[in-house]
């Protein structure tokens, strides 16, 4: 260990001083910059937790980064208003849950079926995915609110979870990290044991891919947990308004008069997303790397 350290003086010797001080401005050039854009990604939410610790008359008098003291009592105020707020966690757990899952089975299905296999047309077909990512949602809304009441399945979460089986997104993520660390071997083995394609996928596929499915997992989940358009077009029922939705419902002259508590409903729907980034963060930014990348 001394011996290391002492090399490394040496090399800090060897260094001009000037280049050593331009170094240290840099490196502090960015951590400022690290601190500043981290402020900035904080403070809304800091803010608005703030808030919902605070009376309506605090509020009013303005902005404070200090919590107050008044949480219990807006949590009450939402609970003596029958605020739907634990229905609507389950809601929302069973939307996502249910419709990522099978948008990550699906979806890295898909793409497996392009790395593993060569058929005419398999081109074409990606191409067509890589086209459906560019066109908005929002533009087949019409058609599909059509089609889901002609199939009388609205008010229902069948067409909030089935459709997320076709995920251009997902399967682009997944085609791009099975060219960077899919090996065909394995598979060709497996067939020469004897496996069948489906054994292949389920026993030996999806576990080498897991960082890319955990990845996917938590952009599916959040993608699902915020969506509002969808629920609000297609469920009318209260009972099984998601989380999005009932945000919309603190605008209603029971809650409007008291912004703390208002405020403490909106900061309830982001709790979740904010405990998932706190978890997994890791994951995401490998899952990235790893995807992103080609060997």
């Amino acid at each position: 260990m001394n011996r290391e350290a002492e090399i490394r003086r040496e090399a800090r010797r060897e260094v001009p001083l000037s280049q050593r001080v331009k170094h240290t401005v840099v490196q502090t050039l960015i951590y400022i910059f690290c601190v500043i854009m981290l402020l900035l990604c904080v403070m809304p939410i800091w803010l608005l937790f703030v808030d919902a610790t605070r009376s309506t008359t605090q509020i009013n008098q303005g902005m404070s980064l200090l919590p107050s003291r008044y949480f219990g009592m807006n949590w009450d105020t939402l609970m003596d208003h029958d605020f739907p707020i634990v229905n609507a966690f389950f809601n929302s757990v069973i939307i996502s849950f249910c419709s990522t899952g099978l948008s990550l089975y699906f979806s890295a299905l898909t793409a497996y079926a392009f790395v593993a296999y060569r058929y005419k047309g398999q081109n074409l077909l990606y191409s067509i995915i890589l086209m459906l990512m560019m066109i908005p949602g929002q533009l087949s809304m019409i058609g599909f609110y059509k089609l889901v009441v002609d199939m009388n399945i609205y008010d229902t979460y069948i067409p909030l979870i089935i459709p997320a089986i076709a995920g251009p997104g997902s399967v682009f993520f997944f085609k791009q990290y099975f060219n960077a660390n899919f090996s065909k071997d394995i598979v060709e083995a497996a067939r020469i044991d004897g496996a069948g394609e489906f054994r292949i996928y389920n026993t030996m596929v999806i576990p080498s891919i897991v960082p890319a499915i955990a990845t996917q997992a938590i952009f599916g989940i959040v993608g699902s947990w915020n969506n509002y358009m969808g629920p609000l077009m297609l469920i009318s029922t209260t009972e099984k308004f998601t989380f999005p939705m009932i945000v919309q419902l603190l605008k209603t002259d029971r809650y409007n008069t008291d912004l703390g508590a208002m405020a403490l409903g909106v900061f309830m729907t982001i709790v979740p997303l904010l405990v998932i980034y706190a978890i997994f963060s890791r994951v995401i930014i490998n899952g990235i790397a790893i995807g992103g990348g080609k060997e």
